[in-house]
């Protein structure tokens, strides 16, 4: 059932020809992934088909505006770098180079943090962390010598210092340095609450770039690696015991209309396995991550009345300020609609099982009940 959905979601997926966006990139993410760990050539047409609708032989990228300072177009410009030697090389390196661009002019708070768009100055959110850094470190490292790593770490260690809560270990949402939002204690600069979503984008932005550091500085490399390790010892915290999977706001399950959420619960399993699989973690992490993965497709992969199999459960979206204003309050969060199918969530989904079909491809059986 899963494999079948996969194949019928990229299938429908391929005639998606919208507006350049972060959420693709999930899809793009995903479904490289799942050709890196099964060899399926339709994930690898589907990345290469998107590219082709997207960026032209000059390297110029439909949709994408730099201008505007989204953090979050950045994000799926990271599978370009997995494309060298199948594409041709001056059409990825100009495309690479424009999105670099941004990140030279991204606008910074004073402690050093990426602002996470132009509307939302002086903020920084978890979400942004992911749809930057990795595409961030894989730059320096092909093509700059590793000279901003330490601007990468210290943008980890500001969120680390300014969003981390010392009582739950959980991190929150958003963190307004100039204090002038409504949504942001005026003392601290941080959002109410903790989000499932933007703690999944956290824990896989650590992920993503620490696989990028096996030859860098040690300090470094250890600092994101502790970070990692105590991010998700505070998640097990929070997990659900019957399901595995997380809530939509983490630390108030049985609150009335909290709901367990699937993207998150994905991108922390995600997180977990590839942590285990690359040494950042130790293996005994690795069944929460099962238990999430299996539990998810358990409660969540549903035939419809109509005989087509959705992933369910997905937060649409969710954020902070903005108009109509999203004050970051747990009924905000819980008010958010329930969607079906969203490339955030299904692209957590293929990232998440290619970390199962790694594990399978390397001779473990631990993930066998999640196919």
């Amino acid at each position: 059932m899963l494999d079948a959905f996969i194949q019928a979601y990229l299938h429908e997926y391929q005639s998606h020809k919208g507006s350049w966006c972060y959420e693709d990139g999930c899809v793009l993410k995903g479904a490289w992934d799942l050709y890196g760990s099964t060899g399926a050539k339709n994930c690898r047409d589907f990345v290469l088909s998107y590219m082709d609708a997207f960026i032209d032989q000059d390297g110029n990228i439909k949709g994408y505006e730099p201008h505007r300072h989204h953090l979050d177009d950045i994000s799926s410009g990271k599978v370009l770098f997995d494309l060298f030697g199948i594409l041709p090389e001056k059409r990825l390196t100009n495309a690479i180079s424009r999105f670099y661009e941004q990140i030279k002019t991204q606008p910074r708070t004073k402690n050093g943090s990426f602002w996470h768009k132009d509307i939302y100055p002086n903020q920084v959110w978890l979400d942004g962390l992911y749809m930057v850094m990795p595409f961030y470190i894989k730059y320096e490292k092909r093509f700059n010598k590793g000279r901003h790593i330490p601007d990468i770490v210290n943008q980890f260690v500001n969120v680390r210092q300014y969003m981390l809560d010392s009582k739950t270990g959980l991190y929150y949402h958003g963190y307004d340095e100039s204090r002038r939002e409504a949504w942001s204690d005026k003392t601290t600069g941080l959002s109410p609450n903790f989000w499932g979503r933007a703690e999944g984008w956290f824990v896989m932005a650590l992920a993503d770039v620490l696989q990028e550091m096996d030859d860098v500085e040690p300090t470094h490399r250890k600092e994101l690696e502790n970070m990692l390790r105590d991010a998700i010892d505070a998640l097990l915290q929070y997990q659900d015991p019957e399901t595995g999977m997380w809530y939509q706001v983490l630390d108030r399950g049985q609150a009335e209309g909290n709901y367990l959420e699937t993207s998150a619960t994905l991108m922390i399993a995600y997180s977990i396995l590839k942590g285990c699989r690359l040494g950042f973690l130790d293996q005994a992490y690795k069944q929460h991550a099962v238990d999430a993965f299996n539990g998810t497709v358990e409660k969540y992969l549903m035939m419809t009345e109509k005989n087509k199999t959705v992933l369910a459960g997905i937060c649409g979206v969710a954020g902070l300020g903005n108009t109509p204003y999203r004050d970051g309050s747990f009924e905000y969060y819980i008010s958010e609609k329930i969607v079906s199918n969203d490339p955030k969530g299904v692209g957590a989904l293929l990232m998440a099982y290619s970390e199962v079909r790694f594990n399978l491809s390397m001779g473990g059986g631990a993930y066998e009940s999640g196919q």
